[in-house]
């Protein structure tokens, strides 16, 4: 299916993986794990043939499907249905099918409707070909499978929300019966009841599968080999066990690690004071310097003790002086094409407010966030800026990222005002250091582009936040520190989130209820909604 052979993976200058050698066989469903920026997604990308290794071969056999972090944009005029059904080639078949069809109708003559009847036989033959109606059928299961809702399949693609497109390209790759599916983050923008059909789904593939998730139910559910990838020795630990399995033999590995670096460098610290107390007389310095020499030899025959992985300082902004009320919005509505979105919803955001808003994918909550932030504008209604409001928006799709400018020059581009050596610094603490900062935000990953986003923050001042989705794509260790930082910011904070530690940490008092646009306080009650939302 997939062989690699020697392969390097850089990114800049930095090399991530060194010399790799791995194969994907039928059967094989392969969680891809390490924390963020390691090289996972870069790795998936190589793999699906749309980047090249810095060494070495990817050898592919059978078809692929890749659902990118950040799926390519789909024509916006094309149907959902449609648009699923590409992955086979069907979309052309109806199109073909429905045009004889009306050739049919309109013809006038024998001789006209002879030739729209060949014409039907043959577009027939290869919507029958390509699974039919049957196939129809199963595009359709797939897709109610992950929460698209059958009045949804018949509107264009571009009428959808973030979370909706990314579940037609998810259901356009997994209808498409590759011998081989790559899937990055895929549970992002599914509600509950969907990670859990998908659970079921990819538990019973009967093809090669790699899989990057931060969902760690899913993985247990699903893989049967682990990958993890360790930057700091630019290799791919291969783990041919399901997930428990794999967490229960490296935490036994690092305690076997530390036990034999332990009696290995108790024993050399032996030697080395033995030679010390033989080094001053000249019949037994060479006798000392052997010692020496047995002591590093010692050493190094054993790993050292691997510190703790570097986590990011993450923080919020110091929030600038502000009235009573600094964000409000009156009777705000939109609407894509004919299907309208939000209708008439007012809010009002008070200083050091906690507000949640929470609806099923479709219900408008990334809209809200992007007309609040200035980022679209309203159909009718209008948002009102508050005495001394300072915004500050984190956006689900990272648009607020300009893709071609490095790290370095995204972070200056809205912190103007500190010098180039506070920039780094800023990085740093976000762990972009080094080369990092100058790599261009296109190639970086999705948890990498969450900190960068995150870092844009820091000094904006911003006394009002618009979280949408901040703890998408983040590996635990930096997840915890996102929530850290949303529990103590004594600033005000809209958010919209699937995640349940989220709403704990941000102990709202406040829930917006889309479409309807209803405001209550909160309760825990509304708990049971978040991931459903």
């Amino acid at each position: 299916m997939i062989t690699v052979r020697g392969i390097d993976v850089r990114v800049g200058a930095r090399l991530l993986l060194s010399g790799v050698d791995f194969h994907i066989a039928p059967g094989d469903r392969i969680g891809l794990v390490g924390r963020n920026g390691a090289g996972k997604t870069t790795l998936m990308k190589i793999l699906a043939g749309g980047a090249a290794p810095a060494a070495g071969t990817v050898t592919r056999s059978g078809s692929v499907g890749h659902l990118a972090q950040d799926p390519g944009a789909a024509d916006p005029a094309l149907t959902v249905t449609d648009r699923i059904l590409s992955a086979r080639g069907l979309d052309e078949a109806v199109t073909a099918l429905r045009a004889a069809e009306a050739a049919m109708a309109d013809a006038t003559s024998p001789a006209a409707q002879e030739r729209a009847m060949a014409a039907y036989t043959r577009a027939d033959d290869r919507f029958q070909a390509r699974g039919g109606y049957a196939a129809e059928a199963e595009a359709a299961r797939v897709a109610a499978g992950l929460g698209l809702p059958e009045r949804a399949l018949h509107r264009p693609v571009g009428e959808l929300s973030g979370g909706q497109r990314r579940r037609v390209e998810l259901a356009r790759i997994l209808f498409s019966r590759h011998d081989t599916l790559l899937l990055d983050e895929p549970t992002n923008h599914l509600d509950a009841d969907s990670v859990g059909w998908l659970r079921g789904y990819l538990s019973s593939y009967p093809g090669g599968l790699v899989l990057i998730s931060h969902d760690t139910g899913l993985l247990a559910d699903t893989v049967n080999r682990v990958f993890h990838l360790d930057p700091r020795r630019a290799a791919i630990d291969v783990h041919n066990t399901g997930w428990h399995t794999y967490l229960a033999q490296r935490a036994a590995d690092e305690r076997r690690r530390t036990r034999e670096r332990a009696n290995a460098e108790r024993k050399a610290a032996s030697l080395r004071a033995q030679a010390d107390k033989m080094r001053s007389h000249v019949s037994t310095a060479t006798a000392a310097k052997n010692m020496d020499r047995r002591a590093e030899r010692m050493l190094a025959g054993t790993e050292p003790v691997r510190q703790g992985e570097k986590v990011a300082r993450i923080r919020l902004p110091e929030p600038a002086p502000c009235g009573r009320m600094p964000l409000g919005a009156v009777s705000l509505s939109k609407a894509y094409g004919s299907q309208p979105v939000l209708t008439g919803v007012d809010l009002a955001v008070d200083r050091g407010s906690r507000l949640v808003v929470l609806g099923l994918n479709g219900a408008g909550k990334t809209t809200l966030l992007r007309l609040l932030a200035g980022r679209e504008q309203p159909d009718a209604g209008r948002v009102v800026a508050g005495p001394g409001l300072r915004l500050g928006y984190f956006a689900q799709e990272h648009d607020t990222l300009e893709a071609s400018k490095t790290v370095r020059e995204n972070l200056s581009g809205v912190a103007p005002h500190l010098t180039d050596g506070e920039v780094r610094r800023v990085l740093g603490s976000f762990l972009f250091g080094g080369d990092d900062a100058d790599k261009p935000a296109a190639v970086l990953s999705g948890g990498e582009k969450t900190r960068l986003a995150l870092a844009g923050l820091v000094h904006s001042g911003a006394n009002v936040l618009l979280l949408d989705e901040p703890t998408n794509n983040l590996d635990p260790a930096s997840r915890d520190e996102v929530l850290t930082a949303v529990g103590t910011y004594p600033g005000a904070i809209v958010m919209v989130t699937h995640d349940e530690g989220a709403i704990d940490a941000l102990r709202p008092d406040r829930v917006l209820l889309l479409p309807d646009g209803s405001e209550d306080l909160w309760s825990p009650d509304y708990r049971g909604l978040v991931g459903l939302a």
